[in-house]
């Protein structure tokens, strides 16, 4: 092995150390605040532009919410450092179980994960009658 090659590992070493420390201290990566009404509101309108939402129900964590625009239920919660939004009927979403103090709704998209919203009681959100 040469100098200049031992010289230019060492130097590479060192800058991507740099570069992943500087990426910690900076904390690139951060979480979105906690949603609330308007918040989730405002998510809502920019996702669903054509629907008429009532006001949401936010996850005990403020990691989600679902809301009611005529017969679909209108969902936000978080994944990743963003928020991601889908839509389902409202019958199926009124209907999905909560398992673990948590609302866990299935989608019918094979690539969307399960959405699971904190219930913070350990109840169904949406009462006995909701899905009518």
């Amino acid at each position: 092995m040469s100098w200049a090659f031992l010289l230019q590992t060492l130097a590479s070493a060192a800058a991507i150390a740099i570069l992943v420390g500087f990426t910690a201290w900076a904390r690139i990566s951060r979480a979105p605040p906690k949603l609330d009404a308007a918040g989730a509101l405002r998510v809502l309108a920019d996702e669903f532009p054509d629907a008429s939402p009532a006001t949401p129900w936010i996850a005990a964590d403020g990691a989600g919410a679902v809301a009611r625009s005529g017969d679909e239920a209108l969902m936000i919660f978080r994944l990743g450092d963003g928020f991601v939004a889908r839509a389902a009927p409202w019958a199926r979403v009124a209907a999905s179980p909560v398992v673990a103090g948590r609302l866990t709704v299935r989608l019918d998209d094979p690539g969307a994960p399960r959405i699971r919203l904190l219930t913070g009681d350990g109840a169904s959100p949406f009462g006995e009658g909701a899905a009518s």
